[in-house]
């Protein structure tokens, strides 16, 4: 498939929350924030697609932790998987590639926020170390 014609989905842990979105999805990208490490208890590996193309066919685990100013993350309130973060009012939200079922054919493409890595691990894939206003370049065309 190819464009809008990709089709993915994926759930939580326990399966209160399940999802469906229409692609192009985004390369994933590793998130090596604090936030990001927090809440996923290592780095977060995230792919982004439309907002607008994502829907629920379950959703009762679902619920939202404003985590900054800026931005809020879903998670399944019953086993704690971390699903999304989105920025407020933004056409776009990041999700959690390892939510999603496979196979999805993506690939991993860069690393963000490499300065705030934890200091147990190294970042030595080989993949670009970018900055985070250079992600606008890998946003899938609508």
């Amino acid at each position: 498939m190819s464009g809008s014609e990709e089709h993915y989905s994926g759930s939580c842990l326990c399966g209160e929350v399940a999802y469906d979105i229409e692609g192009p999805l985004r390369p994933v990208v590793g998130c090596h924030c604090v936030q990001c490490r927090k809440t996923s208890g290592h780095f977060v590996a995230a792919t982004q697609g439309f907002w607008d193309r994502l829907s629920f066919s379950k959703y009762a685990g679902l619920s939202w932790y404003r985590s900054s100013d800026t931005a809020a993350r879903g998670f399944c309130k019953t086993c704690g998987s971390s699903l999304f973060w989105r920025r407020h009012g933004n056409e776009m939200v990041s999700i959690c590639a390892g939510t999603l079922d496979g196979p999805t054919g993506l690939e991993m493409s860069c690393h963000i926020h490499e300065a705030t890595a934890g200091d147990y691990y190294t970042l030595d894939d080989g993949l670009p170390q970018v900055d985070q206003s250079e992600l606008a370049n890998f946003v899938p065309e609508k």
